[in-house]
């Protein structure tokens, strides 16, 4: 499948008309949301998929801008031939409310005063977020979402639109996140949030316009920050304990080590595109969401009519597996058809951000729903139950494959010969293949899913499936190999 970018894209503005009602009972007027759009929307409007972005992203999510340093934050997932298939989905990502990248926050202008709202701003959460993208999608004309996807923080939005706004979406993909935020992952937006306001030049958030910045206090918050969103092997991978610059330690408190003058680094670009008081407003908004009603989460979510798929990352520790597993746990008491995926990766809570492939993989088989028909060989070799183990071995080397389904006259699959039988049938001195083919064989249908497959192999540990009808007639076969053939494609 054939991979591009969507190009050069534009940056749009939306206003809403309306005083925007928040949580907390208060209310903000003159609410502009920034976003863009990849795609065309179809007539039925029936095609669209909305992109929540995690605590510092934009709505920059794919494609150029009119002078790139780069493309937008999750370009390997969204264009042509990618899972967001910009030739059959129309895609949308707005900046939050309470961002800096265009959207209303704190360092927009307050109405009522003419200066920059600093800290009469009022606090929001992840839900106020959800409600003013609600009505972004109203005003585009989409009565029904397609989808709802995010990570990190973006995966609390897509939750939390399955659960505000259940009959407006089919779908939701809920990555890398929780449902509930942690005293953990409290405390480590805490210490950031701290980091900013004992900053000198915070001045009570009353910097905009001033010479001098919280530079130093952001650019810590993100050094934390940044720390969580890797993992120990990745670190190990990318720095081990090598030196930055120098031979052998410097016996003071200069940079020393790799990885101190990575962190410096990403503190000092963060604090170039990144607004101190959003980092203040959006952390306090993680903090606040929990879906649980009254401690049970099962009961929060029960409203959620949306198919989810929750997907997780083995190596993240800043929203660990555990966390996916209780949501899907909850999903499932609710009966809400849900699926489960696990990301292999050393990359940690980025990895979403990083895993190409694999992320291509889920996303797309869960969109578009692969099934076995799409992969599977129908031309399949074949050799009747009455043979011997030498055609068996012949055919399996002309035609280099490692199993061999086993039919009768009609088609009919009555077992598989594979390449471990024939090693068995030397031990044991067989010359019958009905003596050492396997008997009780695991099949697929072609409707089936290729990610409902893939679960299959792995669980009973096997490379290969006959597909057959609902009289067991042989149909084709599917392997492991074709399997990641799909995946190498993205």
């Amino acid at each position: 499948m054939k991979q591009k970018s969507v190009g050069r894209v534009k940056n749009k503005k939306f206003a809403i008309k309306d005083d925007l009602k928040l949580s907390s009972g208060k209310t903000l007027s003159n609410v502009e949301l920034s976003y863009e759009t990849y795609g065309d929307l179809n007539s039925a409007k029936s095609n669209a998929i909305l992109v929540c972005h995690a605590l510092t992203g934009d709505a920059h999510a794919a494609g150029w801008h009119l002078n790139p340093a780069k493309p937008g934050w999750w370009d390997m997932i969204i264009g042509p031939g990618k899972a967001l298939d910009t030739d059959k989905y129309f895609v949308i990502c707005s900046n939050v409310l309470g961002g800096c990248k265009g959207s209303t926050g704190p360092s927009s202008i307050n109405p009522e005063t003419g200066q920059e709202y600093a800290l009469d701003f009022p606090i929001i959460t992840i839900e106020d977020m959800v409600h003013a993208q609600k009505k972004l999608i109203e005003y585009i004309g989409i009565e029904k979402l397609y989808a709802v996807i995010g990570g990190s923080m973006g995966g609390m939005q897509a939750l939390q639109w399955a659960v505000s706004y259940p009959g407006m979406m089919e779908k939701a993909s809920i990555i890398a996140t929780t449902a509930r935020s942690s005293p953990q992952q409290i405390a480590f937006n805490e210490v950031g949030r701290q980091s900013i306001i004992s900053d000198p030049f915070w001045n009570n958030g009353e910097y905009y316009g001033k010479e001098r910045t919280p530079r130093s206090g952001l650019s810590v918050a993100r050094m934390i920050g940044h720390i969580t969103y890797l993992s120990d092997e990745s670190m190990y991978k990318k720095f081990g304990r090598d030196l930055q610059d120098r031979d052998e330690l410097s016996y003071d408190f200069a940079l020393d080590f790799q990885v101190e003058s990575y962190l410096h680094h990403q503190g000092e670009s963060f604090v170039r595109r990144f607004d101190a008081n959003s980092y203040l407003y959006i952390t306090k908004a993680v903090d606040y969401f929990d879906l649980a009603i009254n401690g049970s989460l099962s009961d929060g979510l029960k409203d959620i009519k949306a198919k989810i798929q929750v997907i997780a990352v083995d190596s993240d520790w800043l929203y660990p597996v555990d966390q996916s597993k209780d949501l899907l746990t909850a999903l499932q008491t609710n009966d809400t058809e849900v699926i489960y995926n696990e990301i292999k990766s050393d990359y940690g809570h980025d990895a979403f951000l990083l895993e190409n492939g694999q992320m291509n993989f889920v996303l797309s088989n869960f969109l578009s729903e692969n099934t076995v028909e799409d992969v599977m060989r129908t031309e399949v070799p074949t050799i009747p139950i009455d043979s011997t183990v030498k055609e068996a071995a012949v055919i399996m080397f002309d035609d280099e494959i490692t199993h061999l389904p086993v039919v009768d006259e009609n088609n009919l699959l009555f077992g598989i010969v594979t390449a471990w039988d024939l090693s068995k049938s030397i031990v044991e001195d067989c010359t019958e293949l009905r003596e050492v083919m396997t008997k009780d064989v695991k099949t697929c249908k072609c409707e089936d899913s290729i990610e409902h497959i893939a679960r299959l192999m792995k669980k009973f540990n096997i490379s290969c499936l006959p597909v057959v009808d609902d009289e067991l007639n042989l149909e084709g076969i599917i392997t492991t190999d074709q399997i990641s053939h799909l995946i190498s494609n993205y």
